[in-house]
């Protein structure tokens, strides 16, 4: 019989493979258990995050499975509403049949096509930057640079709220890692007096993503000047929306060009389909090539991947309006929110959570929400601190001022109903 067989047999309370391999079905069963235990503790707490299937595609309206009634989408990363945009998807479709549907490689072996480096060239040009590399993910973006360029000798300094991804980066890295309370500049500034690092690299979110709040980057970047140390911001909360052009944290604190560093992604304003990057200095981009593992060891972002972005930067490089209307869409719906009683956290951004504090009534109301015919979900702890839960609306361009008004008015209702609101 073949080694390669995918046979098993079963002897003495374990499933022998025919190469050689066993599988212990005590072991498994243990394993149902523990999980199993954890999964009921997990649904006990009203924490358990069920997905709800969408059958069409992503829009500020949608259908779900089990109805085929339209229901209004509040709760997407899709800011300028460009993720089924008609014109981005006829160019998607044209470059997949040009370039095909992969390219069955990593970059630099047979993995570089004309217009990966069209697309990380129009990014350094939107940002104001010298070159860029794209990943598959900001994710694996902000899991390859702090490896790659930090070393024992250097720090990084990192907001106690940052993105999991910086976190799970910054673990990879062999620098010194220090963490600084949530926007707290006394805090970071004793630390960076402290350090005698090489290198010292300030880490934070451009936006925080739970609550909609922005990094006080003016003074982060006065900071960084005053104690010698670079600059690195996610962006991914930010890029193509936030600020007066869509540049982000950056233009919208007024310090376009002295951020170091800027990671972001291609998978939520800019035509939401996937892809991430990193973008500055040319030594650092060229040395990325050389050392980031995400890049090194995954595959090329897809053709019709690359299509989206290159068709979204083109629109940005040319246009401001939809920047303009997420942003005005933004402010009507916070100032009816806030006048009808609701807490509202964040400042003037799209991530608009409506504070709530008890997990349970944060689900409860989300599923009232959807009989009213509107999506939004209620995050709760671990996703965010005990006693924190909420529901987090995000607003986008494609939003008309009738939509937000129906899901402003939904809101209402439900909160009277739960006693949330008077």
């Amino acid at each position: 019989m073949s080694i390669f067989s995918k046979s098993l047999l079963f002897r003495g309370g374990l499933y022998i493979s025919v190469g050689g391999r066993h599988y212990s079905a005590a072991a498994q069963a243990q394993l149902r258990e523990i999980l199993g235990s954890q999964l009921a503790g997990i649904k006990e707490a009203g924490t358990f995050k069920a997905e709800r299937i969408i059958t069409s595609s992503q829009s500020t309206q949608i259908t779900v499975q089990g109805s085929d009634k339209k229901i209004l989408n509040f709760c997407a990363n899709n800011y300028l509403g460009l993720a089924n945009n008609p014109e981005i998807v006829e160019h998607s479709q044209k470059l997949l049949e040009q370039y095909g549907a992969g390219l069955s490689s990593v970059r630099f072996i047979c993995g570089t096509q004309d217009i990966h480096k069209q697309l990380e060239k129009k990014i350094a040009q939107f940002h104001g930057r010298e070159d860029t590399i794209l990943y598959a993910s900001c994710f694996d973006a902000n899991a390859g640079i702090f490896e790659a360029i930090l070393t024992p000798e250097d720090a990084v300094f990192s907001d106690e709220l940052n993105h999991a991804s910086i976190i799970d980066g910054i673990r990879l890295c062999k620098a010194k890692k220090q963490r600084y309370k949530h926007r707290d500049l006394g805090n970071l500034e004793e630390q960076l007096k402290a350090s005698d690092a090489r290198l010292k690299l300030i880490a934070t979110d451009g936006v925080f993503s739970m609550d909609g709040n922005i990094a006080p980057l003016a003074r982060i970047v006065e900071l960084a000047k005053k104690y010698n140390a670079l600059v690195f911001v996610d962006e991914c909360h930010a890029t193509g929306f936030f600020g007066a052009t869509g540049r982000g944290t950056e233009e919208y604190d007024n310090v376009m060009g002295e951020v170091d560093i800027i990671n972001s992604t291609l998978g939520k304003a800019l035509g939401g389909a996937s892809g991430g990057y990193t973008t500055g200095p040319a030594e650092l981009i060229s040395f990325l090539r050389q050392k980031s593992r995400p890049y090194l060891f995954s595959n090329t972002l897809p053709p019709a991947v690359v299509a989206v972005g290159l068709k979204v930067m083109d629109m940005l490089l040319q246009s401001s309006e939809l920047t303009q209307r997420v942003q005005s869409n933004t402010q009507r719906f916070r100032q009816a929110m806030t006048k009808a009683g609701f807490t509202i956290a964040g400042e003037n951004h799209p991530i608009c959570p409506v504070m709530l504090g008890d997990a349970r009534l944060a689900s409860k109301f989300a599923d009232e929400m959807l009989t009213r015919g509107i999506y939004v979900i209620g995050f709760s702890y671990p996703v965010v601190p005990q006693g924190k839960a909420r529901i987090r609306v995000q607003i986008s361009a494609a939003h008309t001022e009738a939509e937000i008004d129906r899901a402003i008015n939904a809101f209402i209702e439900v909160g009277r109903s739960l006693k949330v609101i008077q």
